[in-house]
């Protein structure tokens, strides 16, 4: 068991969000449309707009369905951890989810998503590294642990990341509470399943291999709002 603890705290240690740059050096200028450019800033606005008025409106636990290829999970969003509560949320409506995969299963521990790069399979070699281009702020609530079910920000290490910020995007599905309980007040617990634990346990059991990968992609279709 403690070697099993070991490697579980590693695992969970390990959860990385680095920032890549794509070098544009040497590329040809591209004629830029006035019109477009300005329609879609519109649009931009627009959409901001509405995911505001969305997050407004939002109750103060709100539902949320995670769809997956391999079925629904229905998380709850806690208020006592706002921070991650309107960022998960917002990702949500912006369609950030939509396409990523769960690229980290491990059975007996946690299922892990969030990362966009996992959207192009020519980012193979760096999925668990991307995510939106920020941090959100550490919120530990003592009543909130790693229960079976439990929705977790992941994070990148402790020392190079002092303040336990959590990832802007990646997140990890409990599946072993016991497994997980060493990292209770170490990583972010900001919601719970409340429909769709066999869903977790099916993704956690599907065959995987390199880092942790499943052989068969797990794909988030969309996550949606749960209207009351």
């Amino acid at each position: 068991m403690k070697k099993f603890f070991g490697k579980t705290i590693c695992m969970a240690a390990a959860i990385a969000l680095l920032a890549s740059c794509g070098g544009n050096a040497g590329k040809k200028a591209e004629t830029v449309d006035p019109e477009k450019a300005r329609q879609d800033s519109i649009a931009a606005v627009e959409q901001a707009k509405l995911i505001s008025s969305k997050l407004a409106a939002m109750a103060e636990e709100p539902m949320f369905d995670i769809i997956t290829t391999e079925g629904v999970i229905r998380v709850k969003l806690y208020s006592k951890t706002p921070k991650h509560r309107e960022n998960f949320a917002r990702l949500a409506f912006e369609g950030f989810y939509d396409g990523i995969l769960f690229h980290r299963v491990i059975n007996g521990f946690m299922i892990q998503a969030g990362d966009p790069l996992t959207k192009d399979e020519a980012n193979a070699a760096s999925f668990g590294t991307g995510g939106p281009g920020y941090t959100v702020e550490a919120e530990f609530v003592p009543e909130y642990t790693h229960k079976k079910g439990a929705l977790a920000a992941a994070r990148r290490g402790d020392a190079a990341n002092p303040k336990k910020e959590s990832s802007g995007s990646q997140f990890y599905l409990v599946q072993s509470p016991e497994a997980c309980a060493a990292l209770d007040g170490d990583y972010t617990v900001f919601g719970e399943t409340v429909d769709g634990i066999s869903v977790i346990d099916r993704i956690a059991s599907v065959q995987t291999g390199p880092k942790d990968r499943p052989v068969v992609d797990v794909k988030i279709i969309t996550v949606k709002l749960v209207e009351e």
